[in-house]
């Protein structure tokens, strides 16, 4: 007769499970079109939470005031430039491709040029690998252009059609950033109270978590920034069209391991070279090799400090998978989830070797009261 209270408080809890199993999903699933523009408020609210308490400093405590002018630094000092930028950019890549229409690429001087420049042996391999047929290359780079210009023209309209969703999920995350700043904490300690894992465990998660974060958008998004940056001034003293748009195209590269910055500034030199503007060439491939590609060691470590860094074969594997499935978000998401992989298995075998030394612990105290009572009797 006691087993019956046991068994129908086991079906309560395990009806209340299943019920907040549901719930949890049914939730995600209503957020899950807003979840690019929360995924980025939350990154934002962890980078500007420095900013917001010296603003909370400065208002003595009142929070909504300081949550406000917190946000409104952040959108005039960093969204409003970032979206100048974007503009800028899409209207120099339609004008590049525009004048690469109107105006072709000789591939066929290019060719010669660099042709003629090849030892015996170079040319022989050309010639045998079939390179050397410049007409194809040409009509293929003329297919290449006319797909680019349509691609930059169906996206225009896309944005254009989609401003509506674009300005909606813009405001949602502004808004749930305000929230965030302001509450932040306090909604981190309650899901680190709620969650069933053992609170130790779920700190040091938290405190990884957090590291991370930092190391993702300090370590490799500023770094990304100045490079590009960098690549930029290089390009606009060198006199390269669009100059704006290759920069903005190093920061997307620079992003990624083993790619970097240096598929952008390389070819770029070399065009240089090619064409002719031989200072030109010579500096931005100075300017690549000394400059944009140190300043990677040269900041990190200022930026990062100690924060745990992750293997740069895991960053480039996880930020491609990230960019296939969930796009640009996967710049950062995918080295955020490696991280957290990362680190639970780490927890995890810390969690082992401190039960392992509090195991021998515990055996060593029971030999040394063994002994001591074997002593004792003798």
């Amino acid at each position: 007769m006691a087993a019956h209270p046991n068994r129908t408080e086991d079906l309560q809890q395990a009806s209340f499970l299943t019920i907040l199993v549901v719930v949890s999903l049914l939730m995600a699933v209503i957020v899950y079109p807003f979840a690019q523009p929360l995924l980025w408020a939350a990154l934002a609210a962890i980078m500007f939470q420095p900013l917001y308490r010296r603003v909370l400093r400065r208002m003595r405590g009142r929070r909504n005031p300081a949550a406000g002018i917190s946000l409104l630094i952040i959108f005039t000092l960093v969204l409003v430039p970032a979206g100048w930028i974007a503009s800028m950019v899409v209207e120099q890549a339609i004008v590049l491709v525009a004048t690469l229409q109107q105006q072709p690429v000789d591939v066929a001087a290019w060719f010669d040029t660099v042709y003629s420049a090849l030892p015996e042996v170079a040319r022989e391999a050309v010639d045998r690998s079939g390179w050397a047929d410049v007409a194809t290359v040409q009509s293929r780079l003329q297919a290449l252009l006319a797909e680019s210009a349509g691609m930059i023209a169906s996206q225009a309209v896309s944005i254009g059609s989609g401003a509506l969703g674009f300005f909606l999920s813009f405001g949602v995350g502004l808004y749930v950033m305000f929230f965030l700043l302001r509450d932040g904490e306090r909604i981190g300690r309650t899901v680190l109270c709620a969650i069933p894992v053992e609170r130790s465990i779920a700190d040091r998660l938290a405190e990884r978590f957090l590291g991370i974060v930092r190391a993702t958008i300090k370590g490799t998004g500023v770094v990304a920034l100045v490079q590009g940056a960098l690549g930029w001034i290089a390009l606009v003293i060198a006199g390269v069209p669009s100059a704006l748009l290759f920069g903005v195209l190093m920061t997307i590269f620079a992003l990624v391991p083993v790619i970097g910055a240096g598929a952008v500034w390389l070819p770029a030199g070399l065009w240089l070279l090619v064409t002719g503007a031989t200072w030109q060439g010579i500096f931005v491939l100075l300017v690549g090799f000394f400059i944009i590609s140190s300043s990677d060691n040269v900041l990190r470590p200022i930026l990062v400090g100690r924060d745990t860094g992750i293997p740069d074969w895991i960053i480039l594997v996880t930020t491609l998978g990230g960019i296939s499935l969930v796009g640009f978000s996967g710049i950062v998401l995918g080295p955020l989830v490696a991280g957290l992989f990362l680190a639970s298995w780490s927890i995890l075998r810390e969690q082992r070797e401190e039960d392992e030394e509090a195991a021998d612990r515990e055996d060593a105290i029971t030999v040394d009261a063994s002994g001591h009572a074997s002593a004792a009797a003798g």
